[in-house]
């Protein structure tokens, strides 16, 4: 497929617009509103996902992975929630999600750092593990939490505290004298960026998300070797040997097949769009396309499931697709919906 232009044909209807009263789609929301998300929140409770936001926890060193990302839940459960407080009117929920967002707002550190683990935890190890450690990860999902809770509730107060951390990464990261060239190893906070910049209007978080793709992958010397040796550690020891997992194999505009961790390329290729969009950048639409194409005609199942394998959560080779053991993991396939979402619009 080619191109003249990136620039979206279609544009996406707000959510706070959207007004469902058919028998097949309102019966679930209404569900959704009143089960689901209450016993998602009760999970975060009991697993003390919430409790960890108050800064007042203990976890054992190491760590276990689970825990490094915690934070990513109770975001993504309030990004949930605001968008369930759009589709009716619901006191209680209101007041529960107005005391997650204080939680959030309270963790956060004075230099605008936000990650619970990092904080109360393992402090010494900010920023020293980009490429497993989820803390770009966890600030994306923490952004988009934010922006849904503003464009749900019009309370800035969340908004202005994720705004505040995303300053502080980019003041960290880039490509300018001083800064670490780094980003995570989960792609998840390019979107997100994207996604503040268009509810704030600040470019520099546009910037931000740009240079973390475009940097991403670039070689010698690659990034998680350099800060590997700095942490001293041996960057072979790395379990999956190679950044392919990590989406941080190759620069994104050379690859030509989806490989590695299926969420993690979904969650690339979204922002990836998302940045071929505002930037009316042909190329960059061009590697979405042609790796739409691979995933659609020789890497995913006929029921829409991708990624056959558990070792790595995703891709193996064209046309590995085993049925008695396929992983075909919910989280690759909510990521799958988010790209096409967005490659729908072109």
């Amino acid at each position: 497929m080619t191109t003249q232009s990136a620039k979206r044909q279609l544009t996406p209807v707000p959510f706070t617009q959207v007004n469902l009263d058919d028998p097949f789609w309102a019966p679930r929301q209404a569900t959704n509103r009143a089960v689901t998300v209450r016993h998602i929140y009760d999970k975060l409770v009991e697993t003390e996902r919430i409790k960890a936001l108050t800064l007042d926890f203990a976890r054992k060193v190491p760590t276990p992975i689970v825990e490094i990302f915690g934070d990513s839940d109770p975001a993504k459960w309030l990004e949930a929630a605001s968008y369930a407080l759009a589709t009716g009117d619901d006191p209680e929920l209101a007041k529960i999600v107005d005391e997650v967002a204080d939680l959030i707002i309270g963790a956060q550190q004075e230099d605008g750092y936000l990650n619970t683990q990092f904080t109360a935890i393992q402090p010494e190890m900010r920023w020293k593990n980009l490429r497993d450690w989820h803390e770009m990860y966890c600030a994306g999902h923490l952004m988009e939490a934010a922006v849904a809770h503003h464009q749900a509730t019009g309370d800035p107060k969340l908004l202005n505290a994720l705004s505040r951390y995303a300053d502080l990464i980019d003041s960290l990261f880039g490509t300018e004298e001083g800064k670490k060239k780094g980003y995570g190893g989960h792609p998840e906070i390019e979107l997100a960026l994207v996604r503040l910049y268009q509810e704030t209007g600040e470019k520099r978080y546009l910037e931000l998300s740009k240079y973390m793709v475009e940097e991403r992958g670039q070689h010698p010397p690659h990034y998680y070797d350099v800060e590997a040796v700095a942490r001293g550690d041996d960057p072979k020891n790395f379990h999956f040997k190679n950044y392919e997992y990590c989406q941080a194999h190759v620069p994104i505009r050379e690859q030509d097949k989806v490989v590695g961790h299926a969420v993690r390329v979904m969650y690339l290729l979204a922002g990836v769009a998302d940045l071929a969009h505002e930037y009316d950048d042909p190329t960059l639409l061009a590697v979405c396309e042609n790796l739409w194409e691979n995933l659609v005609y020789q890497r995913m199942y006929l029921t829409g499931g991708i990624g056959p394998s558990r070792h790595n959560e995703g891709f193996t080779t064209d046309y590995d697709l085993p049925d008695e053991t396929a992983y075909a993991e919910t989280c690759a396939s909510i990521a799958l919906i988010m790209w096409n979402h967005r490659m729908l619009q072109f």
